[in-house]
């Protein structure tokens, strides 16, 4: 399972330990951790026993580091030798600066009245959506979270669709009801393969946070996931802060990658700042899923630019903090990357901007046009026959029925 991953040079075994030698659970995570804070605060907990091998675990299962590497190369200037090529860049460059331009018109939107609710911006980490799912197939499944507009454009719903959902229209992806992702996406795609006998290689990527990670659910996830081979990859965003609580205070090792192990699955970490980095984990688990090796778990280092939402004001964190990762902007170093491999001029990038500025003044235009779901929507997909219960056989809600809230209504 594991030999395809060490066998790309992305990754490395953990050093065995010697059983002359005890060591403390930590060691290994001193030396490699690269989150903000130190994890040499955590408690040190001594190991006496050597480090023998489970006879009930599988052989093929090993743990994995926490780095990616950087491809070496003899010159940057060789085009064989790039980690991509000229059309690939301004693909990535061209969805990640929609996913900005999008989200920030969003904000406008919120806060002259025309979205209602919580919205969730994606701002800073544009590298994970768009390291991942554009290697995408069509057929393939994204599961998201209530961060999910810039997945969705990743994806290629039209902006206009989305903007519409999120102004409520009846135009929407979903009509103006909202929506979230199924999970049965990745157990559909082993029913062809296994049991329909179709040739059929589909992958699904679930997307959650650090904040999701300590939940027991969670655990349960990649435990069927690995039982059951699934082609999914599991890529936790973590951007350091489930709402209001910074991720070093909520766990107990704040590694998630290596929990991947633990369920005999490899685990990544990667620089989610770094699209190109991100893409290069992507393609090895995306590939692992197609050929039916089962699930990975990928954690992305990544940060948000704003609040948790649009009504945060954003205080709890350190200004050093928000400063470090601003300067570490994912599009400005795709940009640089791109002129530094001379993929592309200025100019062409400044036309990338521009056309992403009227598609994302379009969608606007598009939404604020669009009328309202039809009264007749209300209670569609909340009852599993609205007509039997919801709405009465002349069309009425039997919720106006007075008797109704009486308890005495013929339902």
């Amino acid at each position: 399972m594991a030999s395809s991953f060490l066998s790309s040079g992305i990754i490395q075994p953990l050093p065995l330990r010697s059983p002359d030698k005890p060591q403390t659970l930590f060691d290994h995570l001193k030396t490699t951790s690269t989150f903000l804070g130190s994890t040499s605060k955590l408690r040190s907990v001594s190991l006496s026993k050597p480090n023998l091998p489970n006879p009930h675990r599988r052989s093929t299962v090993v743990a994995v580091s926490d780095v990616l590497k950087e491809k070496k190369t003899k010159s940057a200037a060789s085009s064989s030798q790039l980690l991509i090529t000229r059309e690939e860049g301004l693909e990535l460059y061209e969805d990640m600066v929609l996913g900005r331009a999008f989200e920030d018109m969003c904000a406008q939107m919120y806060y002259r009245g025309k979205m209602f609710g919580f919205v969730h911006l994606y701002n800073g980490q544009e590298a994970v959506s768009t390291g991942f799912i554009k290697l995408l197939k069509k057929e393939d499944c994204v599961v998201s979270t209530y961060r999910d507009h810039v997945h969705a454009l990743s994806k290629g719903v039209p902006a206009r669709a989305v903007m519409s959902e999120l102004f409520g229209k009846a135009t929407g992806c979903c009509r103006g009801q909202g929506h979230s992702g199924c999970h049965r996406a990745a157990f559909t795609s082993k029913y062809k393969r296994e049991v329909l006998k179709e040739d059929c290689d589909e992958v699904t990527l679930a997307f959650f946070g650090d904040g999701t990670c300590n939940n027991g659910q969670f655990f349960e996830c990649l435990n069927m996931a690995s039982l059951w081979k699934l082609p999914i990859v599991f890529v936790v965003e973590n951007n350091l802060w489930a709402i209001g609580m910074s991720h070093l205070r909520a766990t107990s090792d704040p590694e998630i990658w290596k929990k991947g192990p633990a369920f005999g699955m490899p685990g990544f970490h990667v620089d989610g700042m770094d699209v190109l980095k991100v893409r290069e984990v992507a393609k090895e688990a995306i590939q692992r899923a197609r050929r039916g090796e089962g699930p990975t778990l990928v954690e992305c280092e990544t940060y948000r630019f704003r609040g948790h939402s649009l009504a945060d004001p954003d205080e709890l964190r350190d200004p050093a903090e928000k400063a470090h990762y601003a300067a570490r902007d994912p599009i400005t170093a795709l940009k640089k990357y791109i002129f530094d491999n001379k993929l592309a001029s200025e100019a062409e990038l400044k036309a990338i901007e521009k056309k992403i500025d009227e598609v994302v003044e379009e969608s606007v235009e598009f939404a604020d046009a669009s009328p309202p779901p039809p009264r007749s929507q209300l209670l569609e997909n909340v009852f599993a026959d609205p007509k039997g219960f919801g709405i009465g056989p002349d069309g009425s809600y039997r919720c106006e029925d007075p008797k109704f809230t009486e308890g005495t209504a013929d339902v």
